[in-house]
């Protein structure tokens, strides 16, 4: 018999100098690079050279952790940052916003385009491939990390989180499935001759549509217009892709998709400079442990008693204050 499941994975993957390492931040590396490997894969098709390949993937890791970041904390935890300022940049201690993560892709993807030439439509038919592994390795990461709980349920299959009063719904392990769930059709639609935005399409409407039944088995902190504001956000997304669906189904494939920027071969230097960057990011993001920056140490250190960042803020010796 199957029962419910007691919570003990150790989020903290690894600590080194009083630096810790999370499961979660390693959700956001591996997206990284599942980012590069398909780019580098399907490069021809852009008129990408390696170079290109990691410039944009640059590009992206930033707009990740930018965008998650900022929408964090200007939506979701203001009233904690308004008095706080001095740890808005302070990634690793946590906050980021799933929502903030794919607004900020669309940010650095649309820089990107602009800069190089490209249909942003034909960027985003190929980025959602590798989107959808990072969004649904990112929800693993949020599952190990015990820190997103649902509501309060009595199936046999729900979870008692550290932090949380009786058993919940895991949805994180639900919208990670979501997800991956979005990445089999993906690479199903693009075997056919669709065109040209179709795959960004149906990305932002399952991705919308499929959360809003998600989510509601979630407990949120906020609220936008008077609901939840992930399930604000999830909406939108539904109208947004659906209309996109209807108006790219009756448009006709656009075969060139090439960037007008005739590209040349990065010397060594500068490929070595691109790829230092890249694994800079890479090893910045395993840093990065929670969706709300209270969390850290807060509920954390009742796990690592020793846990604190007073090398960088020396006013955060001991906890940081529970959520307001």
């Amino acid at each position: 018999m199957f029962g419910p499941f007691v919570h003990r994975i150790d989020p903290v993957l690894l600590e080194i100098g009083g630096v810790y390492l999370w499961f979660y931040g390693l959700s956001y590396s591996l997206g990284f690079t599942s980012i590069f490997l398909w780019f580098r894969r399907v490069r021809r098709k852009f008129g990408f050279t390696i170079g290109a390949v990691y410039s944009l993937t640059i590009y992206i890791a930033l707009g990740v952790v930018i965008g998650g970041r900022l929408l964090e904390v200007f939506l979701y935890e203001w009233n904690y940052y308004s008095r706080h300022l001095l740890q808005i940049p302070a990634t690793w201690l946590g906050g980021m916003s799933t929502h903030g993560v794919l607004l900020g892709v669309v940010v650095a993807g649309s820089l990107f385009c602009r800069l190089h030439g490209i249909r942003i439509l034909a960027l985003g038919d190929e980025l959602a491939i590798p989107g959808s592994y990072l969004m649904g390795m990112g929800r693993i990461g949020n599952f190990i990390d015990g820190q997103i709980v649902g509501s309060v349920t009595s199936v046999w299959w729900g979870v008692q989180f550290p932090d949380a009063s009786g058993f919940r719904h895991p949805v994180v392990l639900y919208d990670g499935a979501k997800n991956f769930l979005i990445l089999g059709l993906l690479l199903w639609l693009r075997r056919s001759n669709r065109a040209t935005g179709l795959l960004t399409a149906h990305f932002i409407f399952w991705y919308g549509f499929l959360r809003i039944f998600i989510d509601l088995f979630r407990e949120y902190p906020t609220t936008l217009f008077g609901i939840a504001t992930g399930q604000a956000f999830n909406i939108l997304m539904t109208v947004a892709g659906g209309f996109m669906i209807v108006w790219f189904s009756r448009r006709r494939n656009e075969k060139e998709v090439r960037s007008s920027t005739q590209y040349q071969e990065d010397k060594p230097r500068a490929l070595w400079l691109k790829r230092s960057v890249l694994v800079g990011l890479a090893l910045i993001s395993l840093t990065l442990p929670s969706d709300w920056t209270q969390d850290i140490p807060a509920r954390y250190g009742k796990r690592h008693l020793g846990m604190q960042y007073s090398w960088i803020y020396p006013h955060l010796e001991g906890n940081i204050p529970e959520k307001q």
